[in-house]
């Protein structure tokens, strides 16, 4: 058994705080996720560096906020869309990169959304191979789709850099990647392997297949959470067969916030089920609930079990973390923002963090620092509010008019953001950036035949996220 861990990252995708049963949920059946939780730690401040997939997806594989990659804005929007001729350059060194250059086998499974033209893809990002959808399972062929998202162009399913199918049952995709996945852990020899497992759940449209909607009390929301936590069970099983539990990391997350029980954006007038609970806000916004997210380590004999961790932790600070324990190298010739936080995995260390940025885009919407949250701004617009996060995890009640002292130096905090990393709502650049990737000639991926046997030229929910 080689020395170094493997590793098992699973992003879900917008999965919320209040979804799984070890975050105090009811309405979903978690128990693998909540045994994880049990022999490892749980995070109760894990943050993702942005409400939303593209930028939080391309951070976590960076160890960098959004801003400081290029990938605040894409032409002005907040995420990738197919045939955009942006993504994430091969310059950036990624996480798989990292591992890779320190003798690991690697594998991407699932949503990708870091671009979708070759340059983009994981196979040009340190991963051996890819199987997986390039973008959110919505950005396909719907029925009633609204008229600014009408052009999208069939979904399409890669096997590395090729398109092996096209508009293709969702229900039927985590059960594949599950397989693709228990494939690559038996193939890896006396390599270590880093695979990670983005899931397309709890994305809309929301397709599952009938056995967990049969067993689902929270409708397809809570079935798609009772698949994630199946593939989670099948997977630990498959470590345990192998006896390589105690030798391998396993870390479950989410890209950002759930959606919450409101009415999708667009679709179905039904409440979608999600939760943030006890959390403010949702998806899309810099509220605590569009970035706190679970966040759970399982690694047995060195991870104690039965942890819970109040200590502000970033999915940044995987890359950082992961290239120590692993034996790889962080690159020094650039700004990485995430920190080694493994002390804090052992539990005798705390957070490494002064302060966390939220950004929306390239807009600095708040910033927190210990026990505090101040709020600039909102969508562009001025607001300003400070919250004891303590005392007020709702972000409930505005204590900006009690604590100079502490706006002061939340305010300082921010500033030092704003220099290096920009805040394009009050017009400054950052001095510490990096440029998206670009490439000539982009095209999407797939155009629509009418003559093509899709197993759904249009998929039937209209659901859009």
């Amino acid at each position: 058994m080689t020395s170094q861990p493997n590793v098992l990252l699973i992003n879900c995708d917008d999965l919320g705080y209040g979804d799984l049963g070890c975050y105090g949920s009811t309405r979903n059946k978690t128990p693998a996720l909540d045994r994880l939780a049990a022999e490892g730690v749980r995070f109760d401040s894990f943050y993702t560096a942005s409400p939303v997939c593209s930028p939080a997806r391309g951070a976590l594989l960076t160890g960098c906020y959004p801003p400081r990659i290029g990938f605040g804005s894409f032409k002005g929007l907040g995420v990738l869309f197919p045939g955009m001729n942006v993504g994430l350059p091969p310059t950036e060194i990624s996480l798989a990169r990292v591992l890779s250059d320190a003798g690991y086998a690697t594998q991407a499974i699932g949503k990708w959304h870091c671009g979708d033209q070759d340059e983009f893809l994981p196979t040009n990002h340190g991963f051996d191979h890819y199987m997986g959808l390039p973008y959110s399972n919505d950005m396909g062929r719907q029925v009633n789709a609204p008229k600014v998202l009408d052009y999208l162009p069939p979904l399409p399913l890669l096997v590395n850099n090729e398109v092996v199918e096209q508009q293709p049952d969702q229900a039927s995709l985590t059960e594949r990647y599950v397989g693709r996945a228990l494939e690559f852990m038996r193939s890896t020899g006396d390599k270590p392997f880093f695979l990670y497992l983005a899931h397309m759940y709890v994305h809309l449209p929301i397709y599952v297949q009938e056995r967990f909607a049969e067993q689902s009390t929270n409708g397809a929301y809570g079935a798609a959470v009772e698949s994630i936590d199946w593939a989670t069970s099948v997977l630990l099983d498959e470590l345990d067969a192998q006896g390589i539990a105690d030798n391998t990391i396993v870390i479950f997350t989410s890209d950002n916030g759930s959606l919450g029980d409101n009415p999708p954006p667009w679709g179905s007038p039904e409440p979608l089920g999600g939760s943030n609970d006890p959390l403010r806000g949702t998806k899309g916004t810099t509220w605590e609930g569009g970035q706190r997210v679970p966040g759970i380590v399982r690694w047995p004999d060195r991870v104690p079990a039965g942890q819970t961790s109040d200590e502000l932790v970033t999915a940044m600070d995987l890359y950082p973390t992961l290239a120590a324990v692993c034996g790889g190298q962080v690159p020094t010739d650039r700004v990485i923002d995430g920190r080694d936080i493994q002390r804090v995995w052992f539990g005798d260390a705390p957070s490494p963090h002064d302060a966390f940025f939220y950004y929306w885009m390239n807009d600095l919407e708040a910033v927190r620092s210990g026990r505090w949250k101040l709020h600039f701004s909102k969508k562009g617009e001025e607001e300003r509010a400070l919250f004891n996060l303590d005392e007020d995890l709702g972000e409930t009640t505005d204590v900006l008019a009690n604590h100079p002292d502490v706006v002061a130096r939340l305010e300082a905090l921010a500033e030092g953001a704003r220099a290096t990393l920009g805040d394009a709502r009050l017009d400054r650049e950052g001095t510490d950036v990096r440029p998206i990737g670009r490439v000539d000639n982009a095209k999407p991926l797939t155009e629509f035949d009418p003559d093509h046997p899709y197993f759904m030229a249009e998929y039937d929910l209209s659901d859009k996220g």
